[in-house]
């Protein structure tokens, strides 16, 4: 499974990058809206700094197939060819999907809550679809059952677009899509942080470390113990 943050917060975005194996970031325009700060500044920012290799998804803003199409190309003329272009999974955004699709410019289907949205966006050809799992479970439904759901059609009729997960509220939902073989999931830094933030992994490494100082004195480590 890929992972990406879902943020625009550089700062935030290279602290990630410097800790775990991440392979790209997400964007959407409320996200964009919280840096307080000219968009494409932004996107163009986070793009030199994960590369032009690293996944990136910027979503557009028009409503109608017309302007979807002329955000894209906005947005890939700023932002570089590699980079996935957010359309919505309405009857709009599939039109805008299909041409954008002939153009040769990779397209992620969003703002999914339904398996029928995401295999109408993969007949369209997007290169992914975005379930919102925790979304989807706040409207009273299953969010992880949901993706599973349409992870089955992708392989039952040979798609290959892939799932990109967004919208967690634990890392539960992660692990559960990670074992299901879900393409990439989409993170919020807290959630991602939850990865690793348990007491008992602390309180054993605090262990080691005063084990290891009885012997060797306060801050000792292996590089600076007598030999």
């Amino acid at each position: 499974m890929k992972l990406l943050i879902d943020d625009a917060n550089l700062d935030e975005i290279r602290r990630l990058y410097d800790l775990y194996p991440i392979d790209g970031v997400t964007t959407n325009p409320s996200i964009l809206s919280k840096t307080g700060r000219n968009p494409f500044e932004v996107l163009r920012e986070i793009r030199a700094f994960i590369g032009k290799e690293a996944d990136f998804h910027a979503q557009v803003i028009a409503k109608d197939a017309a302007g979807m199409i002329e955000d894209a190309h906005a947005i890939v003329k700023e932002l570089g060819e590699g980079t996935y272009v957010k359309i919505p999974c309405v009857p709009e955004g599939f039109k805008a999907m299909k041409s954008l699709k002939k153009e040769g410019i990779l397209t992620t289907g969003t703002t999914i809550y339904t398996s029928m949205q995401a295999y109408l966006a993969a007949k369209s050809g997007a290169s992914y679809t975005a379930p919102y799992i925790n979304r989807i479970d706040n409207m009273g439904y299953d969010g992880i059952r949901v993706a599973k759901e349409i992870q089955d059609i992708f392989e039952m009729h040979g798609m290959e677009t892939q799932i990109l997960a967004a919208s967690f509220k634990n890392s539960q939902q992660v692990l559960e899509l990670c074992k299901y073989g879900i393409g990439a999931s989409t993170v919020a830094p807290a959630v991602l942080d939850g990865f690793v933030n348990n007491i008992a992994i602390t309180g054993a490494i605090d262990v080691f470390v005063n084990d290891f100082e009885k012997i060797n004195g306060e801050g000792a480590t292996m590089s600076t113990a007598k030999k």
